[in-house]
């Protein structure tokens, strides 16, 4: 029973979805795109180009990393990877979200910012995807066609000129507070990995914690942060780095201390942002159906946007295309914290009390989103 993950060693969700099959226990095969069997048989199951995409022993064709691990999940019971009591639930769905959607334009403005530094390095990363075999020259040639096309997407992400010392001095807050974390935690909620680690994993290893610029930085900064992600690619639980830690989720629901300073940056520098989203998206909403994909021009896109927004960011303003995607993973975590008992609610209330979390989980999403045909489209 094997799986065959079709991705690149480059790619961020790529990165996110080879973890979680380390961590499961799952056998794989890795093939990149560049495999002609990719865009013979698997490109137009899909319907449009996208990585990763996971085939399963029986054939099935799976894309969107967490619809793969939902289709997963439901057949591996264990090793048991997301925790099942409600707070903890929450905040593994709140993380999953950061890493996949808030940290991303992070992740691309260090690896296209400072190209010319890694430009050998992105060039046979790209180049290796892009294209099998052939000649090194052939494969540059080919990586600098695709590198041109992503370098291209910054200004979509709001990365400018004008942004960049906002954004970096925003990042090193980031590295500080997760460095601490994982000195003391193996993982984000105690001694397994959750839902929330897969997602950060998708910013924090193929760009941030694996491109030469930002890989140093994340290694002088924070240590412990990169150490993580090596461990987020090991097939085992427990980490002998942390003895006596024990292989479970914080008891009684709990929340570790030092995640209270993480959850503070997430809330201080995604809601602005994500208030945003949310207002465009309403706005879109209300004036479509059921079915309708969401993107502005109702054609399919990897990362839809429903018309620029701007908003406050630490002493700039930061303009960008909308981003539908970061709306649909919030709605995950807030739907949870809905179906919380009482009991449960207060101590979730009292937890975005202290980190500064009442306004963004109080943000109101008036339409629910849900995934077809690899797509989003309104429900």
């Amino acid at each position: 029973m094997t799986y065959t993950l079709w991705g690149s060693a480059h790619s961020l969700y790529s990165g996110k979805m080879r973890s979680y099959l380390i961590k499961k226990g799952l056998p794989y095969q890795e093939r990149n795109p560049s495999d002609p069997e990719f865009g013979m048989r698997v490109l137009p199951v899909v319907g449009h180009m996208v990585i990763p995409v996971v085939e399963t022993p029986a054939g099935d064709i799976l894309q969107d990393s967490g619809d793969i691990i939902d289709h997963l999940e439901a057949r591996h019971a264990t090793p048991v990877l997301d925790p099942e009591t409600p707070v903890q639930k929450a905040i593994s769905a709140l993380f999953d979200g950061v890493g996949s959607e808030y940290l991303m334009p992070l992740a691309m403005h260090y690896r296209w910012t400072y190209r010319a530094d890694q430009e050998a390095f992105l060039q046979a990363e790209f180049g290796r995807a892009a294209i099998a075999g052939q000649s090194r020259a052939d494969r540059r040639m080919m990586a600098g066609n695709v590198m041109n096309l992503f370098a291209s997407f910054l200004p979509n992400l709001g990365v400018f000129p004008e942004t960049v010392p906002a954004l970096e001095a925003a990042y090193m807050d980031w590295l500080d507070a997760l460095d601490e974390h994982f000195q003391h935690h193996p993982y984000l909620l105690g001694g397994r990995p959750c839902r929330g680690d897969f997602g950060m994993m998708a910013s924090l290893y193929a760009h941030l914690g694996r491109d030469p610029v930002p890989a140093g930085l994340m290694k002088s900064k924070a240590p412990n942060l990169y150490r993580w992600t090596e461990r987020m690619n090991l097939h085992i639980i427990p980490d002998g780095e942390y003895p006596g830690y024990g292989t479970d989720y914080l008891a009684d629901d709990a929340i570790p201390e030092t995640l209270d300073a993480v959850l503070n940056l997430v809330f201080r520098d995604w809601t602005p942002g994500l208030a945003a989203d949310v207002a465009a998206y309403n706005a879109w909403a209300a004036t479509h159906q059921s079915g309708d994909i969401v993107s502005q021009d109702g054609e399919r896109r990897v990362h839809p946007t429903l018309g620029p927004v701007s908003y406050p960011f630490h002493g700039v303003e930061m303009k960008r295309g909308s981003a539908p995607h970061a709306v649909w993973m919030f709605a995950t975590a807030q739907a949870q914290a809905k179906m919380m008992p009482e009991a449960e609610a207060q101590r979730f209330e009292a937890l975005l009390a202290r980190t500064g979390g009442k306004d963004m989980f109080a943000l109101t999403i008036e339409k629910p989103m849900v995934r077809a045909n690899n797509v989003l489209v309104l429900a």
